[in-house]
Order: C-alpha cells, then structure tokens, then sequence
C-alpha cells in the first residue's frame, strides 16, 4: 500500500484506500499521511502518530500531534510543545510555548517570553536575536517583526538581507516580495526596492509573470512585473 494513496475521510475519522476504509477502525481525529508515510491521529488514548500500516510509531500519547515536515513533527504534551524525529523520539530537550512546521530544515519556536526566532533540525537555535514575529523560511529567506515593530528579510544564518523596513512583508516567489509601506501595498526585489511606483490595497505574488492587486477603490486588475495594468478582473 503506497502511504500516498491514502485519503482522509471527508468527517477526519478515517483512513480511506482505493475508495474503501482500512485500518478497521475510526478515531477521533485524523490528518494526512506526510512524507516518511506516517500521519497524526487521536483516540481515547490521546494524540500519536501512525504508520502506512497503521500500526502506533511510538507509545507515547500527547494532547495534539501535527503531520511530519523534514522529517519532524510537533507535538504538544501538558502545554509544552516540542518536535519529534520520524522514529518517535524528541528531536531535542527543549521545550516551547509553540512550534511550527519545519521548513528548508530550520523552523520557527515561541518560547516562554513570547519570543520568536528560528532553529534547526537539532533544535539550535540559528541566530541569537529574538523576534516579534518569525515567518517560514522559503527559498532560503524569512520574514521578521524586529523590535522597531516593523518587518524585515533575514537569511538561514539570521542577517539581514537588505537594509529596508516595512510595514508588513511577505516571502518571495519567483525573485519577488509583496511589502506595505505607508502608502499601501507593492512589490519589491531583493534589495528591497520597489519594481514600479504604484501602491495597492492588497496584492498577490506574481504568478508566471503576473500579480492580481486591489486598488483603493476595492476594483481588482491584474499587473505585470512592471505594475501595468493588464485586465480589470
């Protein structure tokens, strides 16, 4: 049975294989079976992980468990959260407020000061500083709330990529960030310099080469990479 082939039912009760339930039985709860083939799940025991055959990865039980990312996943025991290794161990000592989902093999952690930054499969930490708020990392950048309550790019080693702030950030997709400053939402590049002067609303990633934006007047259009209008959606 190819674990990839397996679907959730559509109440999360079960495993469904070939259109059919299998496994003999329903719990609580159940996610999605994620790459090593081992998916979440809660019954009257608590929350643990499964394999492809069904079969518990580990005795433990905890008060939730989430699905496996590089080959770690979070679990929550009495509050405490923390990461687990594919075959059912801690990952590391620690304890946080609040895990991620791994990412590029670094994650994002909370800990009991309310502080974010990120750490690695080992649960090291990558950097020294702490943050208001830490995004995923994707394609080698994340986005940071930093003490002035403003956002910035950081790489895998925690420096900055560029010398710009901004009201609010996203991640890049395809060589491009959206970012709000004073005047509204854009685009920028990796320097952090806008790629056209207009501001908007809202705005999406650019999608091969084109990005759907709000306007102030709430009308959405679709912009090219030079922030020309392409249609009126």
């Amino acid at each position: 049975m190819n674990w990839q082939d397996i679907k959730v039912s559509e109440d999360n009760t079960h495993f469904i294989y070939d259109g059919k339930p299998i496994f003999g039985r329903k719990f609580i709860e159940v996610l999605k079976f994620h790459s090593p083939g081992l998916a979440p799940v809660k019954d009257e025991s608590g929350s643990y992980h499964i394999d492809s055959s069904g079969k518990p990865l580990y005795s433990e039980r905890f008060t939730r468990t989430f699905g496996f990312y590089c080959n770690r996943a979070s679990a929550v025991t009495c509050g405490n959260w923390l990461h687990l290794t594919d075959e059912g161990d801690r990952a590391y000592k620690q304890t946080y407020h609040w895990t991620g989902n791994y990412q590029e093999n670094l994650c994002v952690v909370r800990d009991s000061e309310n502080n974010f930054f990120h750490i690695d499969l080992n649960g090291k930490r990558i950097y020294t500083d702490n943050y208001i708020y830490c995004g995923d990392f994707k394609d080698g950048f994340a986005c940071v709330k930093t003490n002035t309550r403003l956002y910035r790019h950081i790489d895998t080693k925690g420096c900055f990529l560029n010398d710009k702030e901004f009201l609010d950030l996203g991640v890049f997709h395809k060589n491009f960030a959206t970012a709000k400053d004073k005047d509204g939402w854009h685009h920028i590049d990796k320097s952090g310099n806008e790629i056209y002067r207009q501001r908007f609303l809202a705005v999406e990633p650019f999608y091969n080469g084109f990005a759907l934006v709000t306007q102030f007047d709430n009308t959405k259009i679709i912009i090219d990479e030079h922030g020309l209008k392409i249609i009126t959606v």
